[in-house]
C-alpha cells in the first residue's frame, strides 16, 4: 500500500555511507527528508546529490536531517561518493543508504514498475518530528529535482505548523502569508498584531509571523 499525507511513516534499519542507523533514532525529534535516486554513477543523480550537499547547512538551520537512498550496494555508495566530492566541488556528509534487498525502495513505494522494475524512481518524502508523511513528490528518471523548491516547501511546512497560517502560490520566505480559513477576522486581528489585509472574507493576508519587525 503506498503512502498518504499524514501517514506514519515506517521506520527501518539499514546499512549507509555514515554507519548502521535506525531511522527514527537518526531523525530524533527533527525533520527529516528521504529522497531515492534511480542508481549511482548516472549522472542527473549526481548533480542531485551534489546539490543536496550544497545545501547540508541549509537544511541543518532547519532542523533537518536528510537521506537518500537507492538500490545500490554500500561499496558501491562510497565509491560514488568520491565521484560527487570531486565533480560537485562538495562534501557529501549526509547518509546514503544502501537498500540491495529493497526494504526501504518496498515500504516508500520507491520501484514503479511502468517506469522500471530494476530502480527506484525520484521520490522525495518530508517528514515531520511527529513521524507523520508533510509532502511527497515524485519526478521521472530524467529530470532533476528542484531542491530550492525543497526548500521553500520546507519552510512552508514549519511556518504553518506552528501558526494558524498557509502559504500562497509561489510564496518565499519572508513574503505575507495567507490567514486560515478557521481563524475569524476579528480573531486574526488579535492573533497577528501586524495586520491584517482583507482582500475578500475568505482570502486575508498578514506579514510572516515568525520574523522579527
Amino acid at each position: 500500500m503506498s503512502l498518504r499525507l499524514g501517514d506514519i511513516a515506517p521506520n527501518f534499519q539499514a546499512q549507509t555511507t555514515a554507519g548502521d542507523i535506525d531511522f527514527y533514532e537518526y531523525l530524533g525529534n527533527g525533520w527529516g527528508i528521504l529522497f531515492s535516486h534511480p542508481a549511482d554513477y548516472t549522472p542527473v543523480c549526481t548533480t542531485e546529490l551534489g546539490r543536496t550537499a550544497h545545501l547540508q547547512d541549509e537544511f541543518a538551520k532547519r532542523n533537518t536531517k536528510v537521506l537518500a537512498v537507492s538500490v545500490d550496494p554500500l561499496d558501491k555508495h562510497k565509491g560514488w561518493v568520491n565521484d560527487i566530492n570531486e565533480t560537485q566541488h562538495v562534501d557529501v556528509q549526509f547518509p546514503i543508504i544502501a537498500d540491495e534487498n529493497r526494504v526501504v525502495a518496498d515500504l516508500y513505494d520507491m520501484i514503479h514498475p511502468n517506469a522500471s522494475e530494476t530502480f527506484t524512481v525520484r521520490s522525495l518524502f518530508i517528514i515531520g518530528p511527529d513521524k507523520k508523511v508533510k509532502l511527497m513528490i515524485t519526478y521521472p528518471a530524467s529530470t532533476g529535482r528542484n531542491f530550492n523548491e525543497v526548500l521553500r516547501v520546507l519552510d512552508s511546512l514549519q511556518l504553518t505548523a506552528n501558526y494558524s497560517v498557509a502559504t500562497p502560490a509561489d510564496w518565499k520566505h519572508g513574503e505575507d502569508v495567507i490567514v486560515v480559513p478557521a481563524v475569524s477576522t476579528e480573531a486574526a486581528i488579535e492573533k497577528f498584531p501586524k495586520g491584517v489585509t482583507i482582500v475578500k472574507p475568505y482570502l486575508r493576508y498578514t506579514p510572516q509571523p515568525d520574523l522579527e519587525d
